[in-house]
């Protein structure tokens, strides 16, 4: 299975930036590719076995869909793996760089896009993370 990898460098500190990543009142306010889709709800049960919902739709409407994930591992404050409905993964690392924390999406690619737009889907997510984490 091909292996996608999108990063960015957060100026924040290593729990600020796992905070705004991974509670819900925070994913709601980032997780979305574009000005013209939101994340209306989130719900983020952060333990192994423990489910992240997050609902994803267009602002006009016209199309949502819920991502959710079952976590397989997590080392607080530091990185966790999730599972999709699909059986893919995902793994995300926070690694504190002084006042700093770089942050790192590996997931498994899916067979319906081509890997370049699945790559800017999940870019643009983490580059709208890293702005919303930055101004708050």
């Amino acid at each position: 299975m091909t292996k996608i990898t999108v990063q960015t460098v957060v100026a924040s500190n290593a729990q600020r930036a796992w905070d705004c990543y991974t509670q819900p009142e925070h994913i709601t306010k980032w997780n979305f590719a574009s000005d013209d889709w939101h994340c209306p709800s989130a719900s983020n049960d952060l333990r192994v076995g423990g489910k992240y919902n997050a609902r994803m739709e267009a602002k006009d409407g016209s199309w949502g869909f819920d991502f959710e994930a079952i976590y397989s591992n997590i080392d607080s404050g530091k990185s966790f793996t999730y599972v999709m409905g699909d059986g893919r993964a995902a793994d995300v690392v926070f690694e504190g760089q002084g006042n700093n924390t770089a942050v790192t999406v590996t997931f498994d690619a899916e067979d319906q896009n081509p890997a370049e737009m699945q790559k800017a889907g999940w870019q643009a997510i983490l580059d709208n993370y890293k702005k919303y984490t930055e101004a708050n």
